[in-house]
């Protein structure tokens, strides 16, 4: 007969918390291999987006915002998680090991960032005009420091209004692209489908929600009438923010998706959520357009949009129980 272990029981108590970590198109591009009480991170790379991620940046990134929500549930059981990164040119999909080590009290911030795993939510669309809570943005910026990544406001304007042309470029010229076009469909679901994974229709709007200026969304309805009525009050861009780090490899992109997990549960205890524009970041020359004009050179990861919004925006996750297996 199977006895479940206390140590066993705490890794399942993580692995249920992971799963509800943002990802590129909801891909959900992990899975969780377990010996006792310790979980080690996977990509799961049939999961990649081959035509706009070939290389793999924004799945790690993906599974880089796992690796934090594992980092912090670790925390709410009162134990201190000790990362591991791992590589193994036989098994390029394995990441890291997140030992549960010593008991250690979790602050009162890490565990309001913990009640928020499961409230989190991707918005697609226009904020209302509302400004954020005082000081949120230094925070977030801190958040993100501590993570070793820099989270950089863009104030000014006219960088608003090039990065937003930019994304259309980038959007126009995805579209343009049949195989791209393919990909986004199978990650797009028809209505009613029992998929817990991808962008289903009742997380989009049926008509994207004018911004100025304006950041193109994705076609996740391609043109056939799919999504939640749109919101006419919801017309604000919100505040604009890039993820940057110094250099652009493997560790860079999952520091950046810790980073982003991170500042993304402090923001939703405000009430605050995230849009996400990384269309031109998937275009080489624009990202290289971008990293020169404004990032000082730094490597841009993720463009987001930060605002309040009225919707209530629904996701799936794959339970714990299909994305994890005993570690060999």
């Amino acid at each position: 007969m199977n006895v479940t272990t206390e140590e066993e029981k705490m890794a399942q108590r993580l692995l249920d918390e992971a799963v509800w970590a943002p990802s590129v198109h909801n891909t959900q591009p992990w899975w969780f291999g377990t010996r006792g009480s310790t979980v080690t991170v996977h990509a799961e790379l049939e999961r990649r987006l081959s035509v706009a991620d070939p290389d793999g940046r924004e799945m790690l990134i993906s599974c880089g915002a796992a690796l934090y929500t594992l980092r912090l549930a670790a925390r709410h059981l009162g134990r201190h998680p000790h990362v591991r990164f791992l590589s193994d040119p036989g098994r390029p999909g394995l990441i890291a090991d997140v030992a549960v080590g010593e008991p250690g009290q979790a602050t009162v911030e890490e565990e309001r960032m913990y009640a928020q795993i499961r409230r989190r939510r991707t918005h697609r669309g226009g904020f209302r005009l509302e400004g954020l809570p005082a000081g949120l943005l230094q925070t977030l910026r801190t958040h993100a420091y501590d993570e070793g990544v820099m989270l950089r406001i863009v104030a000014d304007p006219r960088a608003r209004i090039a990065l937003a042309a930019l994304t259309e470029v980038a959007e126009q010229t995805h579209r343009q692209n049949p195989a791209y076009a393919a990909e986004m469909a199978h990650w797009a679901p028809r209505p009613g489908s029992a998929r817990l994974d991808g962008v289903h229709d009742d997380a989009y709007p049926q008509t994207h929600e004018h911004t100025d200026p304006y950041f193109a969304e994705r076609d996740f309805a391609r043109g056939q009438g799919w999504g939640l009525l749109g919101d006419d009050q919801q017309d604000a861009t919100g505040v604009v923010v890039l993820i940057t780090t110094d250099t652009d490899e493997r560790p860079d992109w999952l520091r950046a998706g810790q980073a982003l997990q991170r500042v993304l549960l402090r923001a939703t205890e405000d009430g605050v959520c995230a849009a996400f524009h990384t269309q031109a970041l998937e275009i080489p020359q624009l990202r290289d357009f971008i990293r020169a004009g404004y990032c000082d050179g730094a490597y841009p990861q993720m463009i987001l949009r930060l605002g309040f919004a009225d919707s209530e925006i629904a996701s799936v996750r794959r339970p714990s129980a299909d994305v994890s297996r005993p570690e060999p």
